[in-house]
């Protein structure tokens, strides 16, 4: 289709900028194809809104991006409620926000559903056995992907290596690896690379930017609604915890952790998935780490944020529940106080935040922080890919304590070598074949099935 041919699908407002309408049918579509992870998801919002629309210049979305980067919570989100903010208000950032997540959570709820109805189904437990053994190799794949971009430089690395050191030996809380991270960056920010992201390229003027041209006062004029829908958005957060906190029990249990986990989640899922593991699985038992994995496996599969695995977790706690609702009715309770307790905060984040971004480009102490957190986050997932890999392959691991050390450590007898088998097979198709994540998980989906069936499962 040709840019013509685009901008005739778009009409505008008076404004010149495209109508509500025209933006919300886009948004929808995005969030309807945002497979791939954030890398693919951020590349999908530049093709449709720079390359192919030119509503927003390569050189505005590229600042906005790297505000969002400062942020817990998905960048991918966030950066498309941040658009749609600037485009159309607080109106078309929650539009755009929603759109981001809705589809997803709805197919996510549904895989959850199939999960624990027919989980114990041979043939449906042999595809979710494929599925966790493909995601060991798409969190090494991301593991290094992330480094190729974050690790620049000696003090890069010695952050990476301690973050790792500081998760795996010493069991250190993730919000305290990364609040340590952001402190060092913060104060020696000369120390580590400013840019997240790639420079801007120069290209003719976005329709945002010639109306801004024409109307100076167009951000100005939307910054008191952002900050009146932020302020909403706090509220909503806080209401749910707030009510069912003094209460105890699970529910309680999932509004609080899930609210700490959306002001601790930088670097995205895979960087928050072994302090949610550590918690949900070692401290709550909500679930086991192979169901974990599946979750994840789950979420590579929908469109969306990969963030979408904390609803599984919390699925899987309101299905098992002790007290309150349980079941079917449990579950889909749990994961939507999950979702509703994740995502507020990217709101409020983003409405709150958005008419001080040109006052936090220039603070060379946040792009300091920005970098080291990045840097960590390397780290953090390598901890990630080393806890799992370990609980897939091997039957038994035990977790050695030597004072404040702790190591896991596999009994070698107990090796899966169907699983192995599938993790190579996954680790031909994602770098050999470059066959990309969708790809990868159905393959191995299916060679699980095949493989468990010849077995006679």
């Amino acid at each position: 289709m040709t840019d013509a041919a685009v901008t005739a699908e778009a009409p505008s407002d008076r404004s010149g900028l495209p109508s509500l309408a025209a933006a919300t049918r886009v948004w929808l579509k995005i969030g309807c194809l945002s497979f791939g992870g954030p890398a693919g998801q951020i590349a999908l919002l530049h093709r449709e809104v720079v390359d192919r629309r030119h509503w927003i210049s390569d050189q505005r979305f590229l600042h906005a991006l790297n505000f969002c980067s400062l942020l817990p919570g998905p960048e991918a989100q966030q950066l498309a409620t941040y658009l749609g903010w600037l485009l159309h208000g607080a109106k078309g950032g929650l539009i755009a926000g929603l759109s981001f997540i809705v589809p997803g959570a709805l197919v996510m709820l549904a895989l959850s559903t199939l999960f624990v109805t027919a989980g114990d189904v041979p043939a449906v437990e042999a595809l979710f056995f494929g599925l966790k053994c493909a995601v060991l190799v798409i969190v090494f794949e991301a593991l290094l992907r992330v480094a190729g971009r974050a690790l620049h430089g000696p003090p890069s690395w010695m952050i990476s290596a301690m973050a790792f050191t500081a998760l795996y030996f010493l069991q250190i809380p993730f919000p305290a690896v990364i609040l340590a991270a952001a402190l060092a960056g913060a104060m020696a920010p000369s120390w580590f690379s400013g840019g997240a992201h790639a420079s801007a390229k120069a290209g003719p003027p976005a329709i945002l930017d010639r109306v801004m041209a024409a109307d100076p006062n167009h951000a100005k004029r939307l910054a008191k609604s952002a900050r009146r829908a932020g302020i909403i958005a706090l509220g909503a957060w806080a209401a749910p915890v707030a009510i069912l906190f003094p209460m105890a029990g699970l529910y309680a249990d999932v509004a609080w952790f899930f609210s700490k986990m959306a002001v601790v989640t930088f670097g995205g899922a895979y960087a928050v998935l072994a302090y949610v593991a550590q918690e949900a699985v070692q401290g709550y038992g909500w679930l086991s780490a192979p169901e974990m994995l599946t979750g994840l496996g789950l979420a590579e599969t929908t469109p969306g944020p990969l963030i979408l695995v904390l609803q599984f977790v919390g699925f899987l706690a309101g299905y098992g529940a002790g007290s309150g609702p349980s079941g079917l009715a449990g579950g889909i309770a749990a994961s939507v106080l999950a979702l509703w307790v994740t995502f507020a905060p990217c709101f409020a984040f983003i409405f709150l935040g958005a008419p001080a971004i040109e006052r936090l480009r220039e603070q060379r102490a946040l792009a300091g922080a920005l970098a080291a957190i990045t840097a960590a986050v390397v780290g953090v997932i390598a901890n990630l890919s080393l806890w799992f890999g370990l609980r897939v392959i091997f039957a038994d691991v035990q977790t050695l304590n030597w004072g404040v050390l702790a190591v896991d450590l596999p009994a070698l007898e107990s090796v899966d070598t169907l699983a192995l088998a599938i993790a190579v097979l996954a680790s031909i198709a994602l770098f050999r074949f470059k066959l990309g994540v969708l790809k990868t998980l159905c393959i191995c989906s299916i060679a699980g099935l095949v493989l468990k069936a010849g077995l006679g499962w």
